[in-house]
């Protein structure tokens, strides 16, 4: 029985994924390197700012610091959330569904406290989480479930109550080593028939699972 949901922030709740593959190919360029979206969904989306940042650095020999390419990316990702980055279709009223139905709501994401609060903040859905994980609180990131075990000991939930929603490989492979329930709603990528197969489905969007979550009752 789902007691729980757990949502990762980017790409699933808020539509940001493209905008931090335009931050590191920003990097790149200036040093004449560039790489593909397709790229960016495979090996660095649903990860920490400092593990991609890291791999960056070491695989294309930037002569640059990790911290160096962490501040240029953070000050000017901060321009572009005070423009407005928008809300994935379905998360309000999904938000909204799960409150009103008595369920707990966690955020597990890979982003820093301040970065996701801002985001959250910005729509005015903060308060619907009960409780909050971001990726500096743990030791190590997606693919790992540490993230999605300690939200559910935040929560005071067993992981077999509680259910995922992610919208990356990583994000899933984390959630199925937790021995969480995970539906997928793909942001950049769709999963492989590898991860297709950790899921218990692939949805087209938030709303969908209100759907789900109404089956499951009955």
């Amino acid at each position: 029985m789902i007691e729980a949901v757990i949502f990762d922030l980017d790409g699933l709740l808020i539509d940001s994924e493209v905008i931090s593959y335009q931050l590191y190919q920003e990097v790149l360029n200036k040093y004449g390197y560039s790489f593909t979206i397709e790229n960016y969904a495979q090996n660095y989306s649903g990860k920490t700012e400092l593990g991609n940042m890291e791999a960056l650095v070491n695989l294309y020999q930037l002569p640059i610091t990790v911290q160096e390419g962490l501040d240029y990316t953070l000050s000017r990702e901060k321009e572009y959330f005070i423009k407005g980055v928008p809300l994935k279709p379905g998360a309000r009223e999904l938000l909204d569904y799960l409150k009103k139905n008595g369920y707990k709501i966690a955020l597990a994401s890979s982003s820093t406290k301040d970065r996701a609060l801002s985001a959250l903040v910005q729509h005015g859905i903060d308060c619907y989480f009960d409780e909050m994980v971001f990726g500096t609180e743990v030791e190590k990131g997606k693919p790992n479930p540490e993230i999605f075990l300690k939200a559910c000991e935040k929560l005071e939930v067993n992981p077999e109550n509680c259910l995922v929603l992610e919208d990356s490989e990583a994000g899933i492979q984390a959630s199925y080593s937790a021995r969480i329930p995970v539906i997928c709603i793909p942001d950049m990528k769709k999963p492989t028939i590898k991860y297709h197969k950790m899921a218990e489905m692939i949805l087209s969007s938030l709303l969908d699972v209100i759907l789900y979550m109404e089956k499951s009752i009955i």
